[in-house]
């Protein structure tokens, strides 16, 4: 059976039938999206992965189980449950989460590289900079710039994963670009 062509509400409906191949299409379909969304809330690697497994158990308990009600897309629910087991390890060991990209470098990625040394340097400073300014924001100010900026979910999907309104999703971006600018303002950073 070719279930690369099943949409996944009917992978997951194959799964319960009893077709293991059904979960394991689903699940690499939508790995790196839950993957990228939990280092990029953790950032360490091992724990993400940990999470990661956790993530997709708990999926798979949930659907086994008959639990699960498909009521939108399964990725955002996917991710989720992902967020929701981030914020309780975040919960058990009150730390903040800084920001990285996937492949282990920091924010400094999206800005790109430079042929001259100087220049490197410079950029690298200023990507470190805007990195602590954002790892400074409140945890859902944060949690909105990861989502939209590096797992790349659209504000209604943010909604719905945060279970605040689109509003307040749009909301909390804007008040985590004011509190940058103002961050950056009040320690007089020149940005390149």
């Amino acid at each position: 059976m070719q279930f690369t062509t099943f949409s996944d509400a009917e992978l997951v409906l194959a799964y319960q039938q009893g077709n293991e191949k059904a979960l394991s299409v689903l699940i690499n379909r939508h790995k790196d999206k839950v993957y990228t969304t939990l280092y990029m809330l953790v950032k360490d690697k091992y724990l993400a992965e940990d999470l990661f497994q956790d993530t997709f158990l708990k999926i798979v308990k949930t659907i086994k189980e008959g639990r699960y009600d498909e009521q939108g897309k399964f990725v955002q629910w996917a991710v989720r449950v992902a967020r929701n087991l981030c914020m309780d390890y975040f919960r058990r060991v009150r730390i903040q989460a800084p920001i990285t990209l996937p492949d282990g470098t920091d924010i400094s990625a999206i800005f790109g590289q430079s042929d001259m040394v100087a220049d490197a340097i410079e950029r690298r400073q200023t990507h470190d900079s805007v990195r602590k300014l954002v790892e400074s924001l409140p945890y859902e100010q944060r949690e909105v710039v990861v989502l939209r900026i590096y797992a790349d979910l659209s504000f209604k999907e943010i909604s719905d994963l945060t279970g605040v309104s689109i509003n307040t999703a749009l909301g909390r971006m804007r008040y985590a670009l004011i509190n940058l600018r103002k961050l950056i303002s009040d320690k007089q950073m020149v940005l390149r």
